[in-house]
């Protein structure tokens, strides 16, 4: 396997939790990372990947803050 397979993996199973994580906070991942974009959030998707599996609270903080934009 190539860096360039690898990276595309690693990829899918980032999006693939950030997806999980954000309907449990009534998102879909297509929503949820439009609002970090309305919302100024620069966080890259192995760090949000991180955040929904090892710290939920902050997760949903940044979810809420994600929802706060798109309501704007």
């Amino acid at each position: 396997m190539n860096a360039r397979v690898a990276l595309s993996l690693f990829r899918r199973l980032w999006i693939i939790r950030i997806n999980a994580a954000a309907r449990l906070n009534d998102l879909n991942y297509s929503r949820f990372m439009h609002g970090l974009k309305l919302a100024n959030i620069e966080l890259d998707r192995k760090i949000l990947a991180d955040m929904a599996m090892n710290a939920p609270e902050a997760f949903t903080k940044v979810a809420t803050a994600s929802k706060a934009a798109l309501a704007k």
